[in-house]
C-alpha cells in the first residue's frame, strides 16, 4: 500500500505513519518540517495554508490518504480537490463533536449534525470545521471513496493535548490525590494505536462513510484509568475518591481541570462517554487494556524528560494544586 500522511508527525498522525511503517507499506508525509519525521517515512516540505504549498503532491500516486486537519475546511477541501485525481480515498480523522449538541446516550453515526458548516469555510469553531472538513472529503471523493473517522477522546503516547500526560504527572509527584468519583464511572477512549490501526484496516477493507471511533462504553473505568496512573509512575499517591457533587460545587470545570473526568447523569458524560460504536467494532476495532496505553504513555514521557508538548490552540489542562487541597480539605467521601 502506498500511503500520503497529511501531517504526520504528531499524536494521530504520527500513529498512522508508524503503524503504516509497521505493515510494511510505502509512506509519503507532506508537513512544514517542524517536527523530527518518522525514520522510514518519505517527507515532502510544504505548508498547506500557504500558497503553493501542496505543489509537491501533484506528480505523486497513493491509494490512500490521511488527514487530521482540525483548522479551517478549506484547506481540507484543497487538498482533496488536487488529490482527487491521484488517490483512491481519503480518510478524514474528524470527530464526534460533529454531532448537534448534546447527543443522546448511544448515539449512532446516523445522530443529527452541526448546521452552518461549509467545506471551503475559513476557520470558525471546533465542532463546524470538523463537519466542514467531512464534507470537503466527501465533495471531492465521494461518498463510496471518503472515510469520516469521528474520534472522540484520544489517549496515549505521543498525546499533545495534555489530558493523560497531565494525570501521569499529578500521581508521580505523589500525595493526596483529589479523584473524581464514582470510581466505577465507564469512560470511552480510544488508544492513538488502536485508531492508527482500524484506519489502516479501513483502507484494506474499501470501507467508506462515518464511524464512530472510541473503545466500546465500559471498557475501562475512572478507577482503572486513575490506579493505572498510580501503579506505573510509582509514586506514593493516594486517590481520595470525591463525589461529583463535591467537585462540582467547588467550581471545578469537568474534562479541562480535571482531564477525561466528566460526571455521570450529564449531558456532557452521555455526548463523551456513550456512542454506539458498534459499526467500527463490526468492521476490526480492537482496543488495548487501559494499563498498556498508562504504562506506554509514562514510558514516553519519561523519555522526552517528563513535560509533553501541547498544542497551542487547546485548552490548558489540569487541576490547581491550592484548588485540590482545598476540596480535599473539606473531606471526602
Amino acid at each position: 500500500m502506498r500511503l500520503l500522511v497529511l501531517g504526520g508527525t504528531q499524536f494521530a498522525g504520527r500513529a498512522v505513519v508508524e503503524a503504516a511503517l509497521g505493515r510494511g507499506w510505502e509512506v509519503t508525509v507532506l508537513n512544514r518540517g517542524r517536527h523530527a519525521p518518522v525514520p522510514g517515512a518519505r517527507t515532502l516540505v510544504g505548508d498547506r495554508t500557504a500558497p503553493g504549498g501542496l505543489d509537491a503532491l501533484k506528480d505523486g500516486e497513493w491509494d490512500a490518504v490521511v488527514d487530521t486537519w482540525s483548522a479551517a475546511p478549506r484547506a481540507v477541501h484543497e487538498a482533496a480537490r488536487l488529490l482527487r485525481g491521484s488517490a483512491r480515498r481519503y480518510v478524514y480523522v474528524s470527530s464526534c463533536s460533529v454531532y448537534t449538541w448534546a447527543p443522546p446516550a448511544g448515539y449512532a453515526e446516523d445522530a443529527p449534525l452541526v448546521e452552518g458548516a461549509e467545506p471551503d469555510a475559513e476557520q470558525t469553531d471546533y465542532a463546524r470545521d470538523k463537519r466542514g472538513g467531512e464534507l470537503a472529503a466527501v465533495d471531492a471523493f465521494g461518498e463510496a471513496d471518503s472515510v469520516l473517522v469521528r474520534a472522540g477522546l484520544i489517549l496515549g503516547p505521543y498525546e499533545n493535548v495534555g489530558r493523560l500526560p497531565w494525570w501521569l504527572t499529578r500521581t508521580a509527584r505523589g500525595g493526596p490525590v483529589l479523584a473524581p468519583g464514582p470510581r466505577e464511572l465507564p469512560l470511552q477512549y480510544v488508544d492513538v494505536r488502536d485508531l492508527a490501526e482500524w484506519i489502516l484496516g479501513a483502507v484494506e477493507q474499501g470501507l467508506s462513510g462515518p464511524f464512530n471511533l472510541i473503545s466500546p462504553q465500559g471498557h475501562a473505568t475512572m478507577g482503572e484509568l486513575l490506579e493505572a496512573c498510580v501503579r506505573v509512575t510509582g509514586g506514593p499517591a493516594e486517590l481520595r475518591w470525591t463525589a461529583p457533587e463535591t467537585v462540582l460545587a467547588a467550581g471545578i470545570e469537568p474534562w479541562t481541570q480535571l482531564p477525561v473526568w466528566v460526571p455521570p447523569g450529564s449531558d456532557l458524560h452521555d455526548a463523551l462517554h456513550s456512542a454506539d460504536v458498534s459499526r467500527a467494532v463490526a468492521t476490526g476495532l480492537t482496543c488495548r487494556p487501559v494499563g498498556e496505553t498508562v504504562a506506554d504513555t509514562w514510558r514516553w514521557l519519561q523519555e522526552i524528560g517528563g513535560e509533553a508538548p501541547l498544542r497551542p490552540d487547546r485548552t490548558q489542562k489540569g487541576l490547581d494544586p491550592e484548588v485540590e487541597a482545598k476540596v480535599l480539605a473539606a473531606g471526602t467521601e
